[in-house]
């Protein structure tokens, strides 16, 4: 079951149905969704990938998936997942353009990578980012994560494989 994380400004803790709106509206805000995946979907799908969550992901414990809080709104979103791509555990990480440049980034990203080391007992937690995506890699890298290789997608565009190392 996924655990109810806090931060000093944030709150991660399990979606309930009520968040399916603001999660909707979350991945339809193309200034976040066109680095989420294979990029912005239609209402329905996300409406759908938003089921799963609960159908799948919760039902079956497969990985851990967050409503990201601020103040009590839903600000954001938050996975730590075993993927075949990186062979291992990857953070997956949203906020909401209202949520930017001021440091919640980091702060989120900060709190899934403890987790991963702390309550997994992970030794390598990864992050896969579009080469364009500036901002992430930028945050990324000041926590320590580096590159570690490139991974050549259909449409030609290169997405980064970056890992951070627990430390000693």
């Amino acid at each position: 079951m996924t655990p109810t994380l806090r931060t000093e400004r944030l709150l991660l803790e399990p979606y309930v149905p009520e968040d399916e709106d603001d999660f909707v509206a979350l991945f339809q805000d193309t200034r976040v969704s066109r680095w989420m995946g294979d990029g912005p979907s239609s209402v329905s799908a996300d409406r759908a990938l938003f089921g799963r969550i609960f159908t799948k992901v919760y039902a079956q414990d497969l990985f851990d998936v967050w409503a990201v809080r601020r103040d009590g709104l839903l600000v954001g979103h938050a996975e730590i997942k075993p993927t075949d791509v990186v062979g291992g555990h990857e953070i997956i990480y949203a906020l909401a353009p209202a949520a930017w440049g001021s440091g919640l980034g980091t702060e989120l990203a900060e709190s899934i990578v403890a987790y991963g080391f702390d309550a997994l007992g992970l030794t390598k937690v990864y992050a896969t980012v579009a080469a364009p995506n500036e901002a992430s890699l930028t945050l990324l890298r000041r926590i320590g994560f580096e590159h570690v290789r490139d991974i050549e997608e259909d449409d030609g565009s290169s997405t980064l494989v970056l890992v951070r190392a627990r430390s000693a």
